[in-house]
């Protein structure tokens, strides 16, 4: 049985498997690399090519234990936020995560770029006596963990998205006439593109779909002009003529 597995909230969902039959919600234990971590089923996966697997249903040890380690975390990444401090590093610290068996803590962080951070887990390392691992996310991510609220009032799309993020390209934002607007307007909190650019982007290209491109030239009935608007909901286009009148014609009565 294929299932999605929540193991980090700054993490995409994992996909496991597992032999037990699992309910949404249900606690388990999921071998991940190199040590062991506590997961929620969040439901069904279509998808296939588990990359971690379930151990078994959680204990009220482990719930336990997960709790305990959750408050701790909290003190181990303020050491790690005083040590980026201190060794100047660009890199922002965002969560922190203990292992099951409390060997090991991974440190979620963004930055702009490559960071050297050997000196950082070193020093952490020695701090906390436990191994360190650093894992950089993206600023979607970061918004993913945070939460929050978009310009349109409701939750953050990508709060919402239970595996991974999809790709936002300026195309889509091209498609659906908006990327005149500059990349304020069309950029969510994160500072990427907002992932509601996503929706409706393929609905626009299939209207666009025998539309002429922009800027072009086409004969329409008061001769030949150029393209200045397409309205691809209503399926008319603006047009320029030569002789300076501005025209709205239909997709249908272009000339084949």
């Amino acid at each position: 049985m294929n299932v999605l597995v929540k193991i980090y909230p700054w993490e995409n969902s994992r996909l496991c498997v597992s032999e037990v039959r699992l309910k949404k919600d249900d606690r388990v234990v999921v071998s991940c690399d190199y040590v062991n971590e506590l997961g929620v089923v969040e439901g069904d996966s279509k998808e296939t090519g588990a990359k971690d697997s379930i151990l078994r249903l959680a204990t009220t040890r482990d719930m336990s234990i997960f709790e305990k380690y959750e408050t701790d975390k909290e003190e181990a990444l303020l050491s790690c936020k005083t040590e980026l401090k201190a060794l100047g590093l660009a890199m922002k610290a965002i969560d922190a995560r203990i292992s099951l068996d409390g060997k090991q803590v991974i440190f979620a962080f963004t930055s702009d770029g490559r960071i050297d951070f050997r000196e950082l887990v070193k020093n952490l390392s020695l701090k906390l006596k436990k191994n360190v691992r650093m894992q950089q996310i993206g600023s979607r991510d970061e918004a993913k963990k945070l939460g929050g609220c978009g310009v349109c009032g409701r939750n953050l799309c990508c709060v919402k998205f239970k595996s991974t993020i999809p790709s936002i390209t300026t195309d889509m934002a091209r498609v659906q006439q908006i990327a005149h607007r500059g990349t304020e307007r069309i950029s969510g909190l994160c500072g990427r593109l907002m992932c509601c650019l996503a929706y409706e982007a393929q609905c626009y290209r299939e209207m666009l779909v025998g539309m002429p491109e922009m800027y072009s030239t086409i004969e329409t009935p008061e001769g030949a002009g150029t393209v200045i608007e397409i309205n691809a909901i209503t399926q008319e286009i603006k047009v320029k003529t030569k002789a300076g009148k501005y025209v709205t014609i239909k997709k249908e009565q272009l000339k084949k």
